[in-house]
């Protein structure tokens, strides 16, 4: 989405992940407001909140998080750290 659409706003991106059946994954701890206090609709979030941000790291998170959760990210929106995985209430 990055490489396609830069400069898409908040609003834009959470709308098209919504409509086109997409997990979003982010690091931008923005779409938590849209979700909870502007009550944006989604097809499950994940907001990556990593101490070290290299790509490396990144992959080695998601794999975790892929290889233990990945039939309970649709519809909810995942706090990722390091260390931890949160289902956070809707």
């Amino acid at each position: 989405m990055y490489d396609e659409n830069r400069g898409m706003s908040d609003d834009a991106i959470i709308h098209k992940a919504l409509i086109e059946h997409w997990i979003l994954l982010t690091n931008d701890k923005d779409f938590g407001e849209k979700v909870y206090r502007e009550r944006h609709g989604h097809r499950g979030i994940v907001l990556l909140r990593l101490a070290d941000e290299r790509a490396v790291n990144k992959v080695a998170t998601l794999q975790r998080l892929l290889a233990a959760y990945a039939a309970q990210l649709v519809d909810r929106f995942v706090v990722v750290t390091e260390r931890q995985v949160r289902f956070a209430r809707s």
